[in-house]
């Protein structure tokens, strides 16, 4: 058969399966099961799996908070909503609860029978109350009289006391008291205050000892309860729908409305129950009774709750017990030995494409706005902030620029989810410096990543950019991985005018000269590329696709995939997090991989490469594959033009996608298998390191 009959035989009007789409819910936990896997592997340094615990602990916590909290919103509405792959709400939940039971489980095994006592044979220990000697219980017997008792508020259940507010997240105490004149027993809620370390240093000889703080409280409760018997305690811990629903009318003040959503959710439904084991059926019965949760909500965890707070041991000073230390190194040509290079002179010659955390922020990014602040024959300076870090050098640089009487324009994001208040109070401290701060557009958040800075240049303005993949946030980007463009490319600077003038403005533009933006262009720009693929492989030119990111959920787009694989073209995939595409599948998929690599750096970056009949094009930006990101953001992104970061960015990319390399891949039953090899970041360090020298 002739290739152009072969590709008319895989492409014709035959209907797409209905079983073609994976859960995203259930994709979602499969991700964070990698993220167990991490924790489980004991090639790893102690102190790393224990950082994997963690991160494990805390990425399940905002799932609870932000997507079931969303799937039983939608089934309180009555809605008979199936998702994609044909589940409905009920089914959802059914089978996301048992999976994370599992999952649960597994998490407190590796935790308590295989990384806590291989650190304590380290000299590492987290110890109970009583298998502490006199002489640390007497010295934490003082440490609670003046340290934790006066924070502490026991609130009693009774006719006289309704049942307290119970915060998220919070660890909390379910006391059984009696009164010894009556001998009726008494329910008490007792909170483990959060403003106190979380493991309490014991202070024993040559080890590091703790003991968690909760065991503390449980084993002075008499003090807390004078005069009555104590009689039982038990452990639990409440999730509460932290999504939130900010209705925005143009007449209102977004702030305002915002602040306001926000004391809301203090007192969002609670989602999820999660009770140490073993717990009395009697006050179980009446923690799910008051909290209005289903039996199918409680969680029983084996040991301690909230194992997100392990990151606190993290921080131990036991080097051996973690991987080498990692220096970012400066892009070669952003440094000129010891002296570093004016940012502009350096982009007149040429893009730069940093890759961090491997290129230094702080000697790039940083250093970009930092001199454009300084600068004075910069004018302006306008840029996006959806996340960055509590001391934020960019904002510092940004508010000296404005104090120095420059224009500065930013867009603060303040609905980017569990920043709203950090980001509440940077637009404020900016607006007090006499930037320009807008909060975005009504109905989108503004998540695209960019920068734009205007120079007068001898009489001639110029304007230098930069557009990345990753937040402008310093502490993140030494351990997150993404990829940025610095470029005084003319089109790209009257490209980011244009945005600017959207997000500030009136305009209403959505064609661009070197971007894709969304909500309007993005996932028709792809899928288009998509099919141009398509076309040239039934024409017999070359014809391949490679996208690199953290989620891909889009029905559209896969469903274009999925036409590009019926037509025979190479599709290649690396998906961090989410994925709803099933590959391998015959006569749908057979020519899509898709891989997930889980290491010591969250890979992070979205890019996107045709091969386009051997003229192959290059875009990285802002966008997941995701309705959110499609529809309800502003994204961004950007065709690289210039060819050496072209070529940084095949050698980038390749490897994640070559045989022998440490990975899963996602198989046709929705399964991800593990496969060994060499690490694809550590190899991505050793390359860059050499080519600093």
């Amino acid at each position: 058969m002739r290739h152009d009959d072969e590709v008319a035989s895989r492409t014709d009007d035959a209907p797409l399966p209905a079983d073609r789409f994976l859960n995203r819910e259930l994709s979602w936990l499969d991700f964070n099961a990698r993220v167990l896997e991490q924790a489980e592997d004991d090639g790893l340094p102690l102190l790393e799996r224990l950082k994997f615990l963690a991160i494990f602990a805390s990425n399940l916590d905002e799932f609870y908070m932000v997507r079931i909290a969303g799937l039983k919103r939608r089934q309180s509405t009555g809605l008979t909503v199936r998702s994609p792959d044909g589940l409905t709400i009920r089914e959802q939940l059914h089978l996301v609860t048992a999976r994370t039971q599992e999952l649960v489980q597994r998490h407190s095994d590796v935790f308590n029978k295989d990384v806590l006592p291989r650190l304590e044979a380290e000299g590492v220990q987290i110890v109970h109350w009583d298998e502490l000697e006199e002489a640390a219980a007497l010295r934490l017997r003082e440490y609670f009289r003046d340290q934790v008792f006066p924070v502490l508020t026991p609130l009693a259940v009774d006719p006289a006391h309704p049942f307290p507010y119970i915060s998220g997240l919070s660890l909390n105490l379910a006391v059984s008291v009696r009164d010894p004149e009556t001998n009726v027993p008494r329910f008490a809620r007792l909170k483990v205050p959060n403003n106190v370390p979380r493991f309490v240093p014991v202070g024993t000889e040559n080890r590091a000892t703790f003991l968690p703080l909760e065991d503390l409280i449980a084993a002075h409760l008499s003090q807390l309860f004078p005069g009555l018997d104590v009689l039982d305690h038990h452990f639990f811990r409440v999730t509460r729908n932290a999504d939130l629903e900010v209705e925005e009318d143009r007449d209102e003040d977004l702030l305002q409305a915002l602040e306001r959503e926000l004391a809301r959710r203090r007192f969002g439904p609670a989602v999820r129950l999660e009770v140490a084991e073993p717990m009395d059926p009697r006050i179980l019965e009446v923690l799910v009774s008051e909290l209005e949760v289903q039996p199918e909500d409680v969680v029983h965890v084996p040991g301690l709750l909230d194992l997100a707070s392990l990151m606190e041991l993290y921080d131990l000073d036991r080097p051996e017990l973690k991987d080498e230390p990692f220096v970012p190194t400066t892009h070669p040509r952003l440094a000129e030995g010891e002296t570093p290079t004016s940012v502009f002179a350096t982009l007149r010659e040429g893009d730069v494409l940093v890759h961090h955390p491997y290129h230094s922020f702080a000697t790039s990014v940083q250093r970009f706005i930092e001199q454009a602040a300084a600068d004075p024959n910069v004018l302006a300076i306008k840029q996006t902030l959806y996340r960055t870090s509590g001391d934020s050098p960019i904002v510092n640089a940004l508010i000296e620029a404005a104090e120095a009487g420059k224009q500065v324009v930013v867009l603060v994001e303040i609905k980017a989810r569990f920043d709203e208040e950090a980001n509440i109070s940077w637009a404020r401290s900016l607006e007090r410096a006499g930037c320009h701060v807008v909060y975005g557009l009504v109905g989108l958040k503004t998540h695209c990543k960019t920068a734009l800075v205007v120079r007068r240049e001898g009489g001639v303005i110029r304007r230098y950019c930069h557009i990345g993949t990753g937040n402008y946030n310093p502490k993140t980007a030494r351990t997150y991985e993404d990829l940025g463009i610095l470029t005084a490319d003319p089109r790209v600077g009257a490209d980011l005018t244009d945005l600017f003038n959207v997000l500030t403005g009136y305009s209403r533009q959505t064609n661009y000269r070197t971007l894709m933006v969304a909500p309007h262009g993005i996932r028709n720009g792809l899928v288009e590329k998509i099919r141009r693929e398509v076309r040239h492989a039934a024409e017999g030119r070359p014809a391949g696709i490679r996208i690199k990111v953290n989620s891909l959920v889009d029905e559209e787009v896969i469903d274009a995939l999925y036409e590009a694989s019926r037509a025979g073209v190479r599709v290649q995939l690396l998906v961090r997090g989410i994925c709803a595409l099933r590959p391998g599948v015959p006569g749908l998929s057979e020519t899509i991989q898709v891989r997930s690599i889980v290491g010591r750096f969250l890979e992070h970056s979205r890019v996107m490469s045709f091969e386009n009949a051997g003229e192959a094009e290059w875009w990285i930006g802002s966008a997941d594959l995701m309705h959110r990101n499609l529809d309800r953001r502003v994204e961004v992104l950007l065709r690289v033009c210039d060819e050496d970061a072209r070529r940084q960015l095949e050698e980038t990319l390749a490897p994640a996608m070559e045989p022998g390399v440490r990975c899963w891949e996602l198989r046709s039953d929705g399964t991800w298998e593990r496969l060994e090899g060499r690490d694809y970041q550590v190899g991505l360090m050793n390359r860059i390191h050499a080519l600093a020298g």
